[in-house]
Formats: C-alpha cells, structure tokens, sequence
C-alpha cells in the first residue's frame, strides 16, 4: 500500500460529517424501526425492550450497509485510505516485536523486510497521527522513525515506505 498525501482539511470535514450524519442516521433508524416493531408486534403489558433493541440492531445494519457502499465514493476516499492504513497499522503493531527482532537480524533479505515493513509503519503513523491531531505520541513516532533512517543510512541501503506490501508481513506469524 503507497502512503498518499491526504489533506488534512478536507479529511476532517468529511470525517465529521460522516460521523454526524452516522450519529443521526443511526438515531432515527432506531427510533423509526423500534416504533414499527412496537406498533407491528406489541401486546399489551409486556415490555419493549427487545423490540427498541432489535430497532438498534437493524438501524446498525442499515447504516453498515450504507457506509458499505459509500467506501468507495470520492467524499469518503480520504477517510476509507485512513481506515485502511490502520488496519495495517494493527497488524504490524501486533508482529512489530517480531519485526523490530528482524531488523537487526544478520541475513540482508530478512533485515531489508523488516526495515521496509518498519519504515512504512512508522511513516504511515506520522501520516495518521498529523491527520488526527495526535499530538502527544507524534514526537515518539518522530524519534522512531529518525532512528531508523539513521539505521538504514548507516548500511548503506536504499529503502522507503513505497516498498511496503502487505505480503511481507506473512514472514512473521
């Protein structure tokens, strides 16, 4: 996956929108949806817990549903490319012990994976993290990533976060 650049403006506008208009929908939907189960299956002094909460459940899918098909729309694009990046995120996070151990390895192919998969882990964290004004762990990411770049000009080898693929992490399960 290639890291592109997002603009941050438009990125948080639609963030916004798209959580207020989640927030609304999913509101709506469960109050429209408790309301016609309500008043479809009702019986007298019984409560209606299940059936408000079965209206959540189906105003849940309905919006799944439509975030779903909206993912590839051009006002959701930034936002989709987001998500995507920190799902890999996730699941570099969850090896980067293993990750981080082949970085140092001896072998030149096992220690090139590792600092390609590294470099753009800490790229794309530095990406997000700008993106969502995170701004209390960006200086650990800014340290982490000067370091590695460091590690890589000290051996003299040519690597970038555009050589990231996700086929790379298969080698550390």
């Amino acid at each position: 996956m290639l890291l592109i650049n997002i603009d941050k403006k438009r990125y948080r506008k639609h963030l916004n929108i798209i959580i207020v208009g989640f927030i609304v929908g999913l509101l709506i939907l469960a109050l429209t949806f408790g309301q016609l189960l309500i008043l479809s299956f009702s019986q007298e002094g019984v409560s209606n817990f299940r059936y408000n909460l079965l209206g959540v459940v189906l105003s849940l899918l309905v919006c799944a549903v439509i975030l779903h098909t909206l993912k590839k729309s051009v006002f959701f694009i930034e936002i989709y490319y987001v998500w995507q990046v920190k799902q890999i995120q996730n699941l570099i996070y969850r090896k980067l012990k293993k990750i981080k151990a082949a970085a140092e390895n001896t072998d030149p192919n096992i220690e090139k994976n590792a600092l390609i998969i590294l470099s753009f882990y800490y790229q794309s964290l530095q990406q997000v993290y700008q993106l969502d004004d995170n701004t209390l762990t960006i200086a650990k990411v800014n340290k982490d990533l000067s370091t590695l770049q460091e590690t890589i000009s000290n051996k003299n080898l040519n690597i970038s976060a555009e050589q990231f693929d996700k086929k790379l992490l298969s080698s550390y399960s």
